[in-house]
Order: structure tokens, then C-alpha cells, then sequence
């Protein structure tokens, strides 16, 4: 017998869930900044595996979630995954063949770049962070990215989301 032919929407939209989930968890201060940026992780995952159907509009989407979340200015988070959504989708190609090694040095980049856009809106109206803390989540992220890329790889190929 053939499997069903599954387009996994909801899976991809799960993954959303559980990477704010990740992002929202209570933990105290001293672990808080060691947290890795998992809702840009997520959409930067799908732009590179699926680029076809997660994009720069799934990037607004998820940052105004984020946003609301988050209680910060509205269309912040939104603008910011629209432009990581946006360099995602024009590389993915290239990221694709590259090494997870390398492919972790470019996750540091496009997390940077989003926490450097989210600066400058924050300095915008003098809401700038206070130390070098602030800069964790991308390295952590790039720590992250290989075992992420994985799990993520495993769950695709299980629910067959193409």
C-alpha cells in the first residue's frame, strides 16, 4: 500500500507553535540569556527546506505573532523575519550545499543581522539593551543549528512535508 500523499502544512505549522512555546518558557535570568533565537531558527529551517511555501509573508506572519507576544512595537519582529525570510529564500540554493559547519557561520549571520535590525528599531526609541548579553542568542543559535538541522530533516522525512 502507497502512503498518503501528505503536504504537511501542519506540521510545518506545529513547528511554529513549538518554537514559540521554546520562546515563551519562564526561565530565570542567568539562563534567559542563553536562550537561542528558536522562532528565527524555525522560519530560517523552513525558508531553506521548503522555500516554496515558507517566505517572506510567513516571515511577517510569525513576527507579528511575535511582536504581540513579545508586548514590543508592533511590526518590529515583522519586519525583521520578513528580511531574514527574504535573504533566506534568495540563498537557500547556495546554503543548501553547503556544510552544516558553514551552514552554522551563515545562521550566525542571519541571526546577527536580525538582532542588529532589532537594535536599531529599538535605539529608534530609546530602548537600547544594556550589555554584551544581548549578542548570546546568536552564537548560541549557531551552536544550535546542527542538531536543530537534524531534527528538523528527521521530522520532514517522517511526515513526509514536501
Amino acid at each position: 500500500m502507497s502512503k498518503p500523499v501528505s503536504h504537511g502544512g501542519i506540521v510545518i505549522l506545529l513547528s511554529f507553535a513549538i518554537a514559540f512555546i521554546l520562546t515563551m518558557l519562564p526561565l530565570s535570568d542567568t539562563v534567559k540569556i542563553y536562550r537561542p533565537e528558536w522562532v528565527t531558527l524555525m522560519l530560517i529551517y523552513w525558508c531553506l527546506a521548503l522555500p516554496h511555501r515558507v517566505g517572506i509573508f510567513t516571515g511577517w506572519c510569525v513576527g507579528f505573532l511575535l511582536d504581540i507576544h513579545m508586548g514590543s512595537i508592533l511590526g518590529q519582529h515583522a519586519l525583521t523575519l520578513s528580511i531574514i525570510a527574504y535573504l533566506s529564500y534568495r540563498l537557500h540554493a547556495r546554503i543548501r550545499l553547503y556544510p552544516l559547519i558553514q551552514q552554522s557561520l551563515i545562521i550566525l549571520l542571519l541571526v546577527t543581522l536580525s538582532q542588529i535590525l532589532l537594535l536599531w528599531i529599538s535605539g529608534i526609541v530609546n530602548q537600547a539593551p544594556g550589555d554584551w548579553s544581548y549578542w548570546l542568542p546568536s552564537l548560541i543559535s549557531m551552536l544550535v543549528w546542527p542538531w536543530f538541522f537534524y531534527l528538523m530533516r528527521g521530522i520532514r522525512r517522517i511526515y513526509g512535508v514536501n
